[in-house]
């Protein structure tokens, strides 16, 4: 790996920590947030399953 990708590593790592943080202050309980994770994954599952037939 080059210099370039470990400081893009350690960025993307720097922003995860600050967005699991802020999450964390809101104070949401386990089953809320499970219940959207599989939300916005249903999500996206949709909309690449749609434009995979579109493409075809």
């Amino acid at each position: 790996m080059s210099g370039g990708s470990w400081v893009s590593i350690v960025a993307l790592l720097g922003w995860l920590i600050l967005a699991l943080g802020a999450y964390r202050s809101r104070r949401i309980d386990g089953k809320k947030s499970l219940t959207m994770a599989l939300t916005w994954g249903a999500i996206f599952l949709g909309v690449a399953f749609f434009f995979t037939l579109v493409g075809k």
